[in-house]
């Protein structure tokens, strides 16, 4: 029965339709190329074409490598896929959509350079990734907010359970995944209860990312019950490359002034109710103040560019329903990341290698995947050998085996160069955070993987905040306690059938 349930499943039935388009298309080219001269000509010269097209655009050349080698060797096959699939940019028409929107969101994301100034005189490096930040993704960093870390599922569920509960106008909503369970079954009924109390609430979430957890229209259901529901970029029998671009953030916003954010989608797996790969670690953070703003540009945004609708943002900014002035005085910047052009810049990826290019202490880094370019292997094995304590706590069990493969096959070149590796050993560790020197942390959605860091729509935080930046690395230095070095056999080069195996894994990384 199970097999016959993912067989006639919405999300394999779509796949299939798509491969089939693929394979139509390129059977007609082979078809063509093997029976007209002229046709093989063209080919030939759209391969060099596209050839120069992907050497002399912008970009990092970890990500053109694979296709320079598939329309080398196949071209039929690399020029065909190419053109489906080679767009990593959005459509024209979101592209416009989304600046449009963020034109009329400028006047509400403004540096305080009061502010920004008290942070430069303190610490330049945090200043310079600060305005790193603000210059890329337009988001300002805020002081006169506090955080709570929240080093577990369970935790952060209570938590937003408790905060829910109090919200008293509105909530937003926006994840990867939602499964219903124990842990979204108990969101929804508080959902509904505020619905009662008239308090608006709104939700995104990805459909191909809940393709399999959710009943197809599970969005009218939803609005059915008067929660404003999207499915962000449905997925359709069309072949397309937009599918690349899925919404991976998790943001929860709550009157404006009140923000979560953190590798924990919706379901029951990141709470343990249920075990699908042994104990599964996951992290989140609490910010009350003004720094939620960022958050709540982020999540209108998305909503009124899927929705295509218009909100006066003044009625959800952070000081609307708490009049009262907020306190503390460190700094914290949520901050958005996508693709291109939407983002002109590979924000998240940056943000992590300015913190490993500015440490001098350490940099301890949590994440499911390691699937990392050029640039980023550089750069941990640069810092390890500088001195700097570089360690990384990956899965013991993986979620995806192929996945893993690829991140095991990173290990061999970083530990060689002293960085240190870690596997989580009671299962899987879904968190992805950085921490440097006691003075910088991000914790956010964004893994150390080419999805992440390129396709996807996904966000961070930023912060200074010693309090939490003590948490943040007193909780890796117990999760590192729960974890072991991974033995020798793990990466080393292996048989010729592995290493062509594990080749072949990293030059087409990029494309998975």
């Amino acid at each position: 029965m199970k097999i016959l349930k993912i067989f006639f499943s919405r999300f394999t039935i779509i796949a299939l339709l798509i491969i089939i388009q693929v394979a139509v298309t390129l059977g007609l080219f082979w078809y063509l190329q093997e029976r007209f001269f002229y046709v093989n000509v063209v080919i030939i010269v759209l391969s060099v074409f596209l050839l120069l097209h992907i050497m002399n655009k912008e970009g990092n050349p970890s990500h053109k490598i694979p296709w320079i080698i598939l329309i080398l060797f196949v071209p039929v096959v690399g020029v065909s896929v190419y053109i489906i699939f080679g767009k990593r940019v959005v459509s024209k028409k979101t592209r416009r959509n989304y600046q449009s929107v963020q034109d009329k969101n400028a006047k509400y994301c403004q540096q305080n350079e009061e502010m920004f100034n008290k942070l430069k005189e303190m610490d330049k490096s945090l200043a310079n990734q600060a305005e790193y930040i603000y210059n890329s993704s337009q988001s300002p960093i805020y002081s006169n907010t506090k955080a709570t870390y929240l080093p577990i599922g369970e935790i952060y569920f209570a938590k937003l359970l408790e905060k829910l509960k109090e919200a008293k106008h509105f909530i937003f909503l926006e994840f990867f995944i939602i499964e219903q369970g124990k842990m979204w079954d108990s969101i929804l009924e508080v959902l509904k209860q505020k619905i009662k109390e008239n308090v608006e609430v709104r939700l995104i979430y990805d459909d191909i990312g809940s393709i399999n957890t959710l009943p197809h229209r599970y969005d009218r259901y939803l609005r059915s019950l008067g929660i404003h529901c999207i499915k962000f970029n449905k997925f359709k029998p069309i072949v397309s490359a937009v599918y690349n671009n899925r919404d991976h953030r998790k943001i929860v916003v709550i009157d404006g002034y009140i923000g979560f954010t953190g590798g924990i989608n919706l379901a029951d797996e990141y709470i343990n109710a249920v075990n699908r790969f042994g104990h599964w670690k996951d992290t989140g953070i609490m910010l009350e103040g003004e720094a939620v703003q960022n958050f709540t540009m982020m999540f209108l945004t998305s909503y009124n560019i899927q929705s295509n609708t218009t909100d006066d943002y003044t009625q959800y900014m952070p000081h609307k329903y708490h009049p009262e002035p907020f306190t503390g005085d460190t700094y914290f910047q949520p901050f958005g990341d996508g693709p291109s052009p939407v983002y002109k810049e590979y924000v998240g990826e940056n943000v992590y290698l300015n913190i490993i290019n500015s440490a001098t202490d350490y940099v301890y880094i949590t994440t499911p995947y390691l699937i990392i370019d050029y640039n980023m292997e550089v750069a941990l094995k640069a810092a390890s050998l500088r001195g700097v304590d570089v360690r990384i706590i990956t899965p013991h069990i993986p979620d995806k085996k192929v996945i893993f493969t690829l991140t095991r096959s990173y290990y061999r070149s970083l530990i060689q160069a002293g960085v240190k590796i870690y596997e989580y050993t009671p299962g899987f560790i879904h968190a992805k955070s950085f921490v440097s020197d006691d003075k910088v942390a991000v914790v956010g959605t964004i893994n150390l993987d080419y999805r992440s860091l390129v396709h996807h729509f996904e966000c961070g935080c930023f912060l200074t905040d010693f309090d939490v930046i003590s948490d943040i690395k007193e909780d890796f230095i117990k999760t590192q306690n729960e974890s072991k070095l991974p033995p020798k056999k793990v990466y080393s080069k292996g048989n010729i059938f592995k290493r062509i195996y594990v080749g072949l894994l990293q030059i087409f990384a990029p494309l998975m």
